[in-house]
């Protein structure tokens, strides 16, 4: 890994380690930071009930609080890498998953899985929520790229254009899945909203392989998307396939995005702030940019959700939190790009 990168994410580390430490110490139920570490080496080491502990705050951080911590962490990592990647590709700090509509058609996809569970319909076991949030994302992709590929150079424009036509007609289709539900609503209508009240302990453990897995693999081509970045001629001339390259990325940044709207529902604009900001910091050198954003993506979905869990007065989804802070640094970054006259980074 890039030098600079690894003596960056030592301290990042760090604070992340201590941000979940004190996230788990705060709620209904007061717990000290050296009980949480004690109650999570008792459950990493398998010793049970730790000693000197109240056996309610045990069960309480163990089993509710870190497995909604670590989910948060997941998914804020996994949405700022898949952004990233998808600015890389695209060369635009308006791209994210969100804006190309992949995470509606993932919520879509499982959407669609609860209503049919809803009316009772037997589902064989490999088809689960999951399966179906990365079916509905891969085919809004497809859809994407068929929409957006009368334009020769497939520029980023398109792509959003399209992301944007195609995530209206999916939200039109969430709508009706939504009147299907009828009393039942409430079990789509606040997963769509963004939540991870709901995450557990084998959702940790299918969020973070593939967290690890598509880092490595963003890291891996970083690279090629720094070649790429002077265009695709330099690139070609240079030995790097870029239709493979943009193929493999794009589906593996899909597989995050449909993987983190799963657990947690959709939460929009992570994958947009992330990237962008820390472009500005440490500039746009993908080596550095995309580890980084799955340091810094999980952090703030993590200060987000401990906002909405511990501090404030009612449970907000974080959805809704998000896209409240996200929606008007869209809007400066586009009128920002719009008064500059600019069409890449």
């Amino acid at each position: 890994m890039h030098g600079r990168a690894a003596a960056l994410l030592l301290p990042l580390t760090a604070v992340l380690i201590l941000a979940v430490a004190l996230s788990a110490t705060l709620g209904f139920l007061q717990v000290s930071i050296p009980d949480v570490f004690i109650i999570l080496w008792a459950k990493l080491s398998g010793q049970g009930q730790p000693t000197g502990i109240d056996p309610v705050a045990a069960t309480v951080v163990a089993d509710v609080r870190m497995p909604r911590i670590l989910g948060a962490v997941l998914v804020g990592g996994l949405l700022g890498v898949s952004g990233a990647v998808f600015q890389a590709i695209l060369l635009n700090p308006l791209a994210d998953s969100y804006t190309l509509g992949i995470s509606t058609g993932a919520a879509f996809g499982a959407s669609l899985v609860i209503v049919l569970q809803i009316f009772g319909l037997a589902l064989p076991s490999g088809v689960t929520i999951p399966v179906f949030a990365f079916i509905g994302g891969v085919g809004t992709l497809a859809v994407v790229l068929y929409l957006a590929a009368g334009d020769r150079r497939l520029s980023s424009t398109s792509l959003i254009l399209a992301g944007v036509i195609v995530a209206a007609i999916l939200s039109a289709a969430i709508g009706f899945l939504k009147f299907l539900a009828d009393e039942q609503v409430g079990l789509i209508i606040f997963w769509l909203m963004g939540s991870l009240a709901g995450a557990s302990w084998p959702n940790i453990l299918l969020l973070a392989p593939t967290a690890l897995f598509g880092t490595l693999v963003g890291v891996f081509y970083s690279r090629d998307l720094n070649i790429m970045a002077t265009g695709d001629r330099a690139a070609t001339s240079l030995g790097i396939n870029t239709v493979r390259l943009r193929t493999v990325l794009l589906t593996v940044s899909t597989l995050m995005t449909a993987l983190a709207v799963s657990v947690s529902g959709i939460i929009g604009f992570v994958g947009l702030i992330v990237p962008h900001m820390l472009r500005h910091i440490v500039g746009p050198d993908n080596r550095l940019l995309i580890p980084l954003s799955f340091f810094t993506g999980g952090l703030l979905l993590l200060i987000a959700d401990t906002l909405t869990r511990a501090v404030l007065p009612v449970e907000v989804p974080i959805g809704v939190l998000t896209a409240l802070l996200g929606g008007p640094f869209f809007c400066i970054l586009f009128k920002r790009r719009q008064r500059d006259g600019k069409t890449d980074f």
